[in-house]
């Protein structure tokens, strides 16, 4: 019995076969070996069967999961990398500034360069020993370069103004002033970098309030002061170590060297921004210290479309603070920490990544704020599409707003003159603002300069000439008076990227700039 099943066994197994082996050459660390292998075995069990141990990097040719065939080679190439760190001079720029008080090619040396140094980190790839390649992965800033700053004469044929106060202006991203007279200017902040956002001369002319554009990528800007040297005082910057001011930062009023100001949040999205609607002060002294904010109003929605964010002016006497937002005028509230809406106004629907906000201007007694107010159109279904804006003014005393100017344009930023004496020996003011050219289009439109009585009437158009390309948007700038009580003699605006002073009275303008890089100004 045991034998038929021992033969039974046998049959079903069948003959069997002897599993052959073939030769494979390995070549690995200089030299070449032959290896015997079970037919279907990998380039990899080829490796291993000559005892070659491989490193991560190891590069095999064919690759390890290769089947072989009798007779192939299997190549390895050792592989080896490396991080390697090397300093490297970086070389400082030189910026030309054009200053049209020094003759024609004049240069001056306003900064010397200063060379900066990095440190660069390279992956450095070597195979078998030799290298084939060098990648630069991190590149590190030690030492900034400081630019050269050259100062070269451009002087344009224009005549000098005596003025009075501080004029100041942006000019290729730098900080400039002009005092006594317009052929007098020197350089406050040569940096380039000025965004235009903040610019505020301190009323009493000693300091100036900018903000400057910030090369990381999650902060939009930075908030500084730089003194504006009288005599043999050395030019001073502080840095504020504020961030994200979009709107408004101002000098608080009655203040030693107070800053109120209101921030945001940076963003991916468009606009670049989220507003906070927040208000804080600080305090710096000019050794560069500066103090920790102190909150006045907590971050707030700010209204409809308040991601935009507010606006703040302060009256003449220092004692309040107005606001202007997309949908409306008010005051601030200290004592309730809030933001009290006194005028509403139709936000208007922009269909964009932009929102409309109108600007505020107090009158010198404190007694009325004019604005701009977005007017229905007859006819239209939805208020918020109107194209119709009129200068209007909000009697604090009593009374209801009244439309000063109609169909002004959105862009009309009303500005009010100093207070002055009438020879009725009354006191009165003047009120400047901006009239679009074409009211119906006025977010692009050109804008001509307007001067009127504080209750609208006597409107006289200054600047520019009929036919003329218009302004631009912008807060126009009263020049301070003489003396109290005498009318302020010029407004300041920037046109076509020069300086001008319009004289209030004749109507003359005279243009002061001839390098079309003027974005902003000030006076104080």
């Amino acid at each position: 019995m045991l034998a038929t099943v021992s033969l039974l066994l046998a049959a079903c197994l069948g003959p069997q076969v002897q599993q052959r082996s073939i030769s494979i050459s390995v070549e690995a660390d200089n030299q070449t070996l032959t290896v015997q292998v079970p037919t279907g075995s990998t380039a990899r069990q080829a490796l291993e069967a000559a005892g070659i141990t491989l490193n991560l990097l190891d590069v095999s040719d064919p690759a390890l999961f290769t089947v072989l065939q009798a007779g192939d080679t299997v190549h390895l190439t050792r592989v080896t990398e490396e991080f390697v760190i090397e300093e490297e001079q970086l070389a400082y720029e030189t910026q030309t500034l054009r200053n049209e008080s020094l003759p024609e090619g004049e240069r001056r040396l306003i900064q010397p360069g200063v060379n900066g140094i990095i440190e660069n980190t390279y992956r450095i790839v070597h195979e078998n020993g030799v290298e084939v390649s060098r990648t630069l992965v991190k590149t590190v800033t030690i030492q900034a370069a400081i630019p050269e700053v050259v100062m070269v004469g451009s002087q344009a044929p224009f005549a000098s103004l005596t003025i009075n106060g501080t004029l100041a202006y942006i000019s290729a991203g730098n900080a400039w002033v002009m005092e006594g007279n317009t052929g007098f200017r020197r350089p406050i902040v040569t940096t380039g970098d000025l965004d235009g956002r903040i610019f505020e001369v301190s009323p009493d002319g000693q300091w100036l309030l900018f903000t400057r554009s910030d090369e990381a990528e999650d902060i939009i800007n930075t908030l500084w002061v730089a003194r504006i040297p009288q005599g043999e005082e050395e030019a001073i910057e502080i840095d504020l170590g504020v961030e994200n001011v979009i709107h408004f930062a101002d000098w608080v009023p009655n203040s030693v060297n107070g800053i109120v100001y209101s921030s945001a949040e940076f963003a991916t999205t468009a606009p670049g921004w989220q507003a906070n609607n927040d208000l804080l002060f600080l305090n710096f002294s000019p050794n560069g210290w500066a103090s920790p904010p102190r909150t006045a109003i907590e971050g707030n929605s700010g209204g409809r479309y308040g991601w935009w964010g507010i606006h703040f002016t302060w009256s003449p006497d220092g004692e309040q603070l107005a606001f202007a937002r997309p949908d409306g005028v008010g005051l601030v509230d200290f004592d309730g920490r809030r933001l009290n809406l006194l005028y509403e106004i139709t936000p208007l629907l922009t269909r964009s990544d932009w929102a409309w906000m109108p600007n505020v201007a107090w009158s010198p007694d404190g007694s009325y704020l004019f604005t701009v107010r977005h007017a229905a159109q007859p006819g239209l279904a939805a208020a918020e599409e109107s194209p119709l804006f009129d200068l209007t003014v909000i009697p604090l005393i009593g009374g209801d707003p009244l439309a000063l100017a109609l169909e002004s344009g959105m862009w009309a930023y009303p500005s009010v003159s100093p207070v002055y004496t009438l020879p009725s020996g009354e006191s009165a003011y003047l009120v400047g603002f901006l009239r679009a050219t074409n009211p119906l289009q006025s977010d692009t439109s050109g804008y001509r300069l307007v001067v009127m009585d504080r209750d609208g009437s006597n409107a006289r158009v200054l600047f520019p000439p009929d036919g003329a390309s218009g302004l631009g948007p912008q807060t126009v700038r009263w020049s301070p008076p003489e003396e109290e009580g005498l009318p302020s003699g010029y407004i300041a605006v920037h046109y076509q990227g020069d300086l001008w002073l319009v004289d209030v009275n004749t109507g003359q303008a005279q243009q002061l700039t001839a390098d079309g890089l003027i974005t902003g100004l000030d006076w104080e």
